[in-house]
């Protein structure tokens, strides 16, 4: 899960910092969620798989098809 936060992040050539600020949360709870040093939250990931319009089960390494189906 954590490697595929940080290839989205890469993929579109966005920073850390810029991707924390849009998200609105602190820079190191991100580097952290990130890094796998933090679990992130359910909330989190709801919102990072809408951000970058891929499904949780993406995110969660379930799948390896990004696109919802609908």
């Amino acid at each position: 899960m954590y490697n595929r936060i940080r290839d989205l992040r890469e993929d579109r050539d966005i920073t850390q910092e810029k991707l924390a600020k849009e998200l609105g949360m602190w820079l190191n709870t991100y580097r952290n969620y990130e890094a796998g040093h933090r679990e992130p939250p359910f909330a989190f990931m709801v919102q990072l798989a809408k951000y970058y319009n891929v499904t949780l089960d993406y995110l969660a390494g379930l799948t390896d098809n990004p696109k919802p189906l609908i």
